[in-house]
């Protein structure tokens, strides 16, 4: 029904052309100059923090191991907006206030440190322990052994569940919209509330976020055929 109007209405047609493309560049620059920044620097901060919690997690100190638990349990316990409002609207009652991209920044890296963290410590579990008796008998420490040639192997075997959730960081940074950060959808939002054309406004940004993943998912496909070149 929504279609028959519009083809019916050629006055109406042409309008919603002209506001799909007035609607493109603000959509782009909005990806370009906070979503793509956004996702890179959360899943850096994130994969740093995640292996140091997967370290932490299989390490013999307990304290560590319990820290590193109670991290990863009260993460993935909760919904990442509500984690989100938290930092942005609730650290101010005790006097920290942040700046929406920082608060957007702090979420998303604790976000995807806990769950990368449970990535990479079975892919270092997984790895055989032989491989670690062979590096203790030609003399490495556990540092060595962990460095030269578990975490290698562990990277090829992560490599494709951590692209999965560098794809679904580009998804989840919309949530960032409710924190204030002018991201792609904050900047649909604006563009929406100005001609009322929801549907066709949020399609287009959905569309933007579609063609992002699915080069994403190219270029992992081409990460995924170059690491199997090493691998019988």
């Amino acid at each position: 029904m929504y279609l028959n109007s519009i083809f019916a209405d050629p006055e109406r047609t042409e309008r919603l052309i002209e506001i799909a493309k007035t609607s493109l560049q603000p959509l782009l620059e909005g990806a370009v100059m906070n979503t793509i920044p956004l996702t890179i620097v959360s899943f850096i901060i994130g994969i740093i923090l995640a292996v140091l919690t997967a370290l932490a997690r299989i390490s013999q100190v307990k304290f560590f191991q319990g820290l590193a638990r109670v991290y990863v349990s009260a993460i993935r316990g909760t919904p990442l907006l509500v984690q989100l409002f938290i930092i942005f609207y609730g650290l101010p009652n005790i006097g920290v206030t942040l700046d929406p991209f920082i608060s957007a920044v702090i979420g998303f890296s604790l976000s995807v440190g806990a769950y990368a963290s449970e990535i990479i410590r079975a892919a270092i579990i997984s790895i055989p322990k032989g491989q670690w008796e062979a590096g203790y008998s030609i003399g490495m420490t556990y540092t060595q052994a962990l460095k030269r040639i578990i975490l290698p192997q562990a990277t090829r075997v992560s490599i494709p569940p951590l692209s999965n959730t560098f794809i679904s960081l580009v998804k989840d940074t919309s949530l960032a919209s409710l924190v204030l950060v002018t991201e792609m959808f904050r900047r649909a939002q604006e563009i929406a509330s100005t001609n009322y054309e929801f549907l066709l406004v949020y399609s287009e940004a959905a569309l933007v976020y579609w063609v992002l993943c699915f080069f994403l998912s190219v270029l992992q496909g081409f990460m995924e055929k170059r690491l199997d070149r090493y691998t019988s």
